[in-house]
């Protein structure tokens, strides 16, 4: 006798492990190689792709947590490779947002008790540390990397390859590249290591200091110093993903280190 629901109706790939007191609804799709643990809750409109693992506690697919929803259909959408851990939640989106789905890319690692909220859209190789709590519409770029017990504020967004020490409170965008810290949270220099780990060679690290050197350094407004580097710099991948981050940024980005509390 089997301890546990799947839906007949529910999408199963080949070579998908369901443990026992789990729980699949009808409208969810789950792609090969998967496994999803004990005690794991699969709600409604909910794609999960290949080779993840969803471990014991989570919850995916549960109705968004906003008082504009209005019990309309909507989605998340997991990719490949990602592992979701214990008693980690994710909700589906809104129909308000404009987005109506809830994106986790492949590659990611979810850690326990984190709650990715609705509509967020979180890309590939992202590192999310234990009890990360994102509100709505936060996105967050592939490779970031956000420290444990960290908070994101409404529509916040976190750039490419960004690393942001555990406890940060997300207020304002974090651009890509850097390390951020302290309180408030703040530029604290580029993520070097993150950076030679993923392959970018020292030109192109330097190329990036620089850059921030004149956005944070100069002495100059961000619209002032995007201008400067816009000019001064040659065209790059680097370049042209700081200053789209930078100008798209509605929440202002964050700031450079001034009186600030380190712990």
């Amino acid at each position: 006798m089997e301890h546990k629901f799947v839906h007949p109706n529910a999408k199963i790939g080949d070579n998908v492990k369901i443990d026992h007191f789990s729980y699949v609804a009808e409208n969810v799709e789950i792609g090969d190689g998967t496994w999803i643990g004990p005690n794991v809750t699969i709600l409604d409109y909910v794609k999960i792709g290949k080779n993840c693992k969803i471990f014991p506690g989570a919850v995916i697919g549960a109705v968004p947590q906003d008082l504009k929803f209005a019990g309309e259909i909507s989605y998340v959408e997991i990719g490949d490779n990602t592992t979701i851990r214990e008693c980690a939640t994710v909700n589906r989106g809104t129909a308000a947002s404009g987005k109506s789905k809830t994106v986790i890319g492949s590659n990611c690692m979810v850690m326990s008790y984190v709650h990715v909220a609705h509509d967020c859209h979180i890309g590939n190789n992202v590192i999310l540390v234990s009890y990360v709590g994102l509100a709505g519409e936060t996105d967050v770029d592939d490779w970031a990397i956000i420290g444990g017990h960290s908070a994101a504020h409404q529509f916040s967004k976190v750039g490419a390859h960004a690393m942001l020490s555990g406890g940060s409170m997300i207020g304002k965008d974090v651009p890509p590249y850097v390390l951020a810290g302290h309180r408030p949270l703040a530029y604290a220099g580029i993520n070097i290591v993150g950076l030679r780990r993923r392959g970018f060679s020292a030109e192109q690290i330097e190329s990036i200091r620089e850059m921030y050197r004149v956005i944070y350094q100069s002495g100059l407004n961000i619209s002032d110093a995007c201008s400067k580097v816009e000019e001064e710099f040659p065209e790059s991948v680097e370049k042209q993903t700081i200053l789209t981050f930078i100008k798209s940024s509605k929440r202002g980005i964050i700031k450079a280190v001034t009186d600030s509390i380190d712990e």
